[in-house]
């Protein structure tokens, strides 16, 4: 992502669907996958898990446990109020960043699936990892609350090109944090508008919402999305630097500084590289 003045609109590249998933021996890009199990006789595979790929926001965990659950759409999420999910308190019951990205199975001790059960799954999942000793360690060294920390590993999740890159971007929120500078994450104003896209316009960045990272100082209330275990080591642990700026100029280059002028450089690149290439579409 780059950062920029409000007088000009941006665009970036962003990460979207990157975690490649293997089911019955093909890749699966940025989808959950109904792992089959196959039987002599039957016609149709029958799922028998679900997996949830890292990065994916709560809404999408809900639409994949409908779908796997063949309950009509909308059904996971109407039922969140019922449900008695172990979350921190800050989080005010709202999942996002808890559903933990793993696979979970659709029958268990000869028990059917529910929402109940597989989100509180992913939320004990979640629990697990996050309370262990390096994350809580970590998060306390960096003065973060364990909150925090999954707050910032989530927007790590969305921005970071690929794993090399997830420490420096957690770096450049730390340096942004520790200089009273506003985040200015296109990652956050997309979750505002609960889109995914690589246009950030200026229009984009005078939205009302408290997820506006252009407008408003600190970290997002919750978190954007639904981070990994390696987004929240980076989150825990990231590298000494004093980056303030990055831009992916084309994929598997992203570009790092410190210095303004020269992240302007990088951004022009990207723009001329965006004219020279067809646009990509959502």
């Amino acid at each position: 992502m780059y950062f920029n003045t409000p007088s000009r609109s941006t665009i970036r590249l962003t990460r979207r669907g990157r975690i490649a998933l293997i089911a019955a021996g093909a890749v699966v890009a940025g989808t959950a996958v109904a792992v089959p199990l196959l039987s002599m006789g039957e016609e149709e595979a029958k799922p028998t898990s679900l997996v949830i790929p890292e990065g994916w926001r709560a809404s999408q965990v809900y639409d994949a446990v409908d779908k796997a659950l063949a309950l009509p759409p909308g059904s996971t999420k109407k039922s969140l109020h019922k449900l008695d999910l172990k979350l921190p308190n800050e989080a005010e019951g709202n999942p996002e960043g808890y559903l933990f990205p793993a696979t979970y199975p659709l029958e268990r001790d000869g028990k059917k699936a529910t929402p109940e059960s597989l989100l509180s799954a992913m939320v004990d999942t979640a629990n697990k990892k996050f309370s262990a000793a390096p994350i809580a360690a970590g998060a306390q060294r960096n003065a973060l609350n364990v909150y925090q920390a999954v707050t910032i590993a989530s927007i790590v999740q969305a921005e970071a090109g690929g794993k090399a890159d997830m420490g420096k971007v957690a770096r450049v929120v730390f340096n942004r944090l520790e200089r009273g500078m506003p985040l200015q994450m296109d990652s956050t104003i997309n979750y505002a508008l609960g889109r995914s896209t690589i246009r950030t316009t200026e229009a984009d960045t005078r939205i009302e919402s408290p997820y506006n990272s252009y407008q408003r100082m600190g970290l997002p209330p919750t978190p954007i999305a639904n981070p990994g275990v390696e987004a929240m080591r980076a989150a825990i642990s990231p590298p000494a630097g004093d980056w303030l700026y990055f831009v992916t100029v084309k994929p598997g280059d992203t570009r790092f500084t410190a210095d303004y002028a020269e992240h302007q450089r990088n951004v022009a690149e990207f723009n001329a590289q965006q004219k020279a290439s067809p646009r990509p579409t959502k």
